[in-house]
């Protein structure tokens, strides 16, 4: 985990007193230790950590107490059960330790999050490239900005490998007390529901948050849209943010941005009436000729090289930010058509081929779609798509992306994505239930066959889109995850057709 230089030193009795929590423990001798840092997981701790252990759905985090004190850790925050599992250090006792970790990250910091001009984004679909687009803009602007989401984290030169849409609250806070004391002015973040459930952004606070859109996702976890929607509404409270910025094109949009305590700018594609809008959309293969008319009359008019409604709508989130944030207008209808999608997002592979190959990250009944209807735009051809479902995660999506798949694809290819602790086989009887599947859709279990097939399958002006896994370098079968990128599996399929 990437720390400051300079990280404080900070008294077990400073942040008892902080959280409100109890020890067993004498208060001298609280007084008397310092630790250095504060970590949630037993494998990147630093000598003197305060160690957090959380209680979790399959064991106690305090069942590593013990690596974590081999590895340095001289004391640790959990819960009344997780104590009952130390003997040999100083605990910290609270009722809720997620949250305490985020409140007592933020404080041991010293707030860093409120020292840089912090962009927090949430949706289903668009997060990453929302922020890698506000990154590209924000950085070609002159300004120093680091960058957190699904893909990486980028602080300056450093890029290092992310392994969470949004980090805990300890790595949180210690990555943008790195940013601050790097002299970054601006952090742009992806904020996923999951984070906002599991209290991983408790204590931080953004100058502005953004919602892209909600559609159906994650229900293994949420349970129902009605819960998926609150757990995102919470960012949009004066605890979390100043500002937000809401597209209102979705129906979820529209109702937190009647619903948000906090000011709203809005965005939409379709409405005029929108505090930021298009008033031109000119698409080719190239990309688009675009005209962005903002708040206080504001018009941008530029050239991109993105293709698609949804990537003009995550756009507009970006540069309506990028103006809020104090960037010149000027600047940045000259910065966009420099801009570039993120990694796996409607990522081409070229070599030569007569036809086109994408790879994308489309992971939802919705995104399915959207994908596949920006595929259409840029076809001479047919559209030709592979797609497959995660196991152990939401069961009721599958039949809704595979209708999607076969609706929107004139040849649609049902795989496996990540079947992890599940048959693959059963998810794809899932996946094409009530579909009516004979040639030329097929059904090819083995990710690698079915990418093969895609592309022998193609001609020239066609488009073949490999669909659910993105820019991910792995395939998760039975508790092994094996090295597997579908950009390197396009491009060897695409070279093996000469």
């Amino acid at each position: 985990m990437l720390r400051p230089l300079t990280s404080p030193q900070k008294s077990l009795e400073a942040i008892c007193k902080v959280l409100d929590a109890h020890s067993q423990t004498a208060d001298k001798e609280l007084s008397s230790i310092f630790i250095n840092g504060i970590s949630q997981s037993s494998a990147s701790i630093s000598e003197g950590d305060l160690f957090i252990a959380l209680p979790g759905e399959n064991f106690h985090g305090a069942k590593f107490a013990a690596d974590a004190k081999i590895k340095g850790a001289v004391a640790v925050l959990t819960d009344a059960a997780g104590a009952a599992m130390i003997n040999d250090l100083p605990v910290l006792i609270t009722h809720n330790p997620r949250r305490a970790a985020g409140i007592v990250s933020a404080w041991f910091y010293s707030e860093p999050m409120r020292d840089l001009y912090s962009v927090g984004v949430t949706g289903t679909n668009g997060k990453t490239t929302v922020t890698t687009l506000l990154h590209q803009i924000m950085s070609l602007a002159g300004r120093e900005s680091g960058l957190i989401g699904t893909v990486e984290t980028r602080i300056g030169s450093d890029v290092l490998a992310s392994t969470r849409t949004t980090p805990e609250s300890s790595e949180l806070a210690a990555l943008s007390a790195v940013m601050r004391e790097r002299h970054m002015r601006n952090l742009v973040m992806e904020v996923s529901s999951h984070a906002i459930s599991l209290e991983r952004v408790r204590g931080s606070h953004f100058a502005v948050v953004g919602f892209t859109n909600l559609s159906q996702d994650h229900l293994d976890f949420h349970k129902t849209m009605e819960d998926y929607f609150l757990a995102k509404s919470k960012l949009f409270t004066f605890e979390y943010a100043d500002l937000a910025v809401i597209n209102i094109d979705d129906i979820y949009g529209q109702r937190l941005a009647k619903s948000t305590e906090l000011s709203v700018l809005t965005l939409s594609r379709l409405n005029p009436q929108a505090d930021w809008h298009f008033t031109s959309i000119n698409s080719d293969y190239v990309g688009a000729s675009l005209s962005i008319r903002g708040s206080g009359g504001i018009l941008i008019e530029a050239k991109t090289h993105l293709h698609g409604s949804f990537n003009y709508d995550n756009l507009l989130m970006a540069v309506a930010i990028a103006v809020e944030s104090g960037i010149d207008p000027i600047d940045i209808a000259s910065i966009i058509p420099q801009l570039s999608g993120a990694a796996g997002r409607l990522e081409a592979v070229r070599l030569g081929q007569n036809f086109i190959a994408l790879v994308d990250y489309a992971h939802s009944p919705d995104a399915v779609i959207r994908v596949l209807e920006t595929a259409h735009e840029i076809s001479n051809g047919n559209v030709i798509a592979v797609l497959g479902c995660g196991g152990d995660r939401d069961t009721t999506k599958r039949a809704l992306m595979g209708k999607a798949l076969f609706d929107g694809a004139d040849i649609a290819i049902f795989t496996s994505d990540n079947p992890r602790s599940e048959n693959p086989e059963d998810i794809l009887v899932q996946m094409v239930l009530d579909l009516d599947i004979k040639h030329p859709h097929e059904v090819i279990s083995d990710r690698s066959a079915a990418i093969k097939a895609a592309v022998n399958a193609a001609q020239e002006g066609d488009v073949v889109i490999v669909l659910g896994k993105g820019h991910e370098k792995g395939q998760e079968i039975d508790g092994v995850i094996k090295e597997f990128d579908d950009r390197k599996e396009l491009a060897q399929a695409i070279e093996d057709k000469r």
